[in-house]
């Protein structure tokens, strides 16, 4: 199909493009920004006068459910969330029911997710066997099968021998390794620790379950050389950490979830389940130090870190809750408001949720790495349109996601996806 989208703010957060201008598509890619070509007839116009033209989001951390959860979370409903946020590429961890860890079982899923005709599926590699922390998988195999990553999801490694070899095979034939830095033992809370769980009697989560962990990570790192990507900082203590490794040169990336940008531990309220989260909520000095850490580049990325849950699981007592939260359809809205809020400028808050978790993958995306996270004139056609002067609240049962629980439910957040276009078809209208 060619479309015409006509009157848009064309924004390009890796080039600094800004300007109002026209855009041609033909097929899946984008045939001109600008000037439209002479003879072009579009089979489609969309005007987009007072809204932005992006690319699309590019999501780290997004939990589809499937295999094995389909009572929390279908392909159908998670990929429709997806788009509904301007979502068009995406990364799901290795921690489904059976594991990612045989070639068979990322082809499926990813069969299954094409033919949803959503957004692109990254999947994630799982490090170890079953996520058990013994044996390697065949990350060759994995490779070969569409993963870009491996990792062990939330499962942390008890094994520092098992991490250091795994480090050492990965690097040797270029693989990246995506960690959660948090201890097996020192991790096991539910609350951050300070005088809120004290006082709640929940059991804490101490900083150092997390600087811990990136110590052993960094030096690791420094005998093996390896690509480390680390998911959802949650501390200012790791952030510290973070900006030491890379000042030092280490080749680490980092990214945080939407939850821990904007919330802290006051927003448990009464025993809230629906910010029982992983990660946990920390003090406001937390926040306070990630929001700067993404704002100078010390955290690449942000993450939506969707992880649909059943509501019956969300109405047992706080402690005993599952955690996770439905994120991906906030992502785009809740960058642009940590940029109103804070003064971040608007094209670092959408550089981290388009091209800088391209970075982030890399060479792993071959040939797309150069197209995705972008608008450029013979570029794949991936972009969403949204509206920044829609003020919409969060009502959780109004979301496309089979999960419903959100710390967010309520609260009023800026712009909203009008459309999502992926491969060039439009995968997401919003009804009028």
């Amino acid at each position: 199909m060619k479309i015409l989208i006509r009157n848009g703010r064309v924004m390009d957060p890796a080039r600094g493009f800004d300007q109002q201008a026209d855009i041609a598509i033909d097929g899946s890619v984008i045939a001109a920004i600008g000037m439209v070509p002479d003879g072009f007839v579009a089979e489609r116009e969309i005007d987009a006068k007072g809204c932005w033209v992006l690319p699309g989001l590019v999501d780290l951390a997004m939990r589809l459910r499937e295999p094995g959860y389909e009572h929390e979370g279908m392909l159908q409903s998670e990929m429709a969330a997806a788009v509904a946020g301007g979502v068009t590429s995406l990364v799901c961890p290795p921690d489904t029911d059976p594991v990612l860890d045989e070639q068979g079982l990322v082809e499926m899923l990813k069969l299954r997710a094409d033919k949803q005709h959503k957004a692109r599926l990254f999947p994630m590699g799982a490090l170890t066997i079953g996520l058990k922390g013994e044996t390697l998988t065949e990350m060759a195999e994995l490779t070969e099968s569409g993963c870009v990553a491996f990792g062990q999801a939330d499962v942390p490694l008890s094994s520092i021998t098992t991490l250091s070899r795994a480090l050492s095979y990965a690097n040797t034939f270029g693989y990246a390794v995506w960690l959660r830095p948090q201890d097996k033992d020192l991790g096991k809370g539910v609350a951050a620790s300070g005088a809120l769980a004290t006082r709640m009697g929940l059991a804490g989560v101490s900083v150092a379950a997390e600087t811990i962990a990136l110590h052993t990570i960094f030096e690791l790192v420094r005998g093996s050389q390896t690509r480390v990507h680390l998911c959802r900082i949650s501390s200012a203590a790791g952030v510290e950490l973070v900006r030491r490794a890379k000042a030092e040169g280490l080749n680490v990336t980092a990214d945080v979830s939407i939850n821990s940008l904007l919330l802290t531990e006051n927003d448990i309220g009464y025993f809230d389940s629906s910010a029982r989260v992983v990660p946990v909520l920390r003090q406001q000095r937390d926040r306070d130090a990630l929001s700067a850490a993404l704002a100078d580049g010390t955290i690449d990325a942000l993450v939506s870190d969707h992880t649909p849950v059943d509501e019956d699981e969300k109405a047992l007592p706080f402690a005993e809750s599952e955690p996770g939260a439905t994120g991906v359809e906030l992502l785009l809205s809740v960058a642009v408001k940590w940029s109103r809020d804070h003064g971040v400028p608007l094209n670092r808050a959408l550089q981290a949720v388009t091209a800088s978790p391209v970075a982030v993958l890399g060479a792993a995306l071959g040939e797309q790495q150069a197209q995705l996270g972008l608008l450029q004139e013979g570029g794949v056609a991936d972009l969403c349109i949204v509206d920044p002067a829609s003020e919409w609240t969060v009502e959780p049962k109004a979301l496309l996601s089979q999960g419903k629980s959100t710390p967010f439910g309520g609260y009023e957040l800026p712009a909203r996806v009008r459309y999502t276009l992926v491969d060039g078809q439009i995968a997401f209208e919003r009804a009028a």
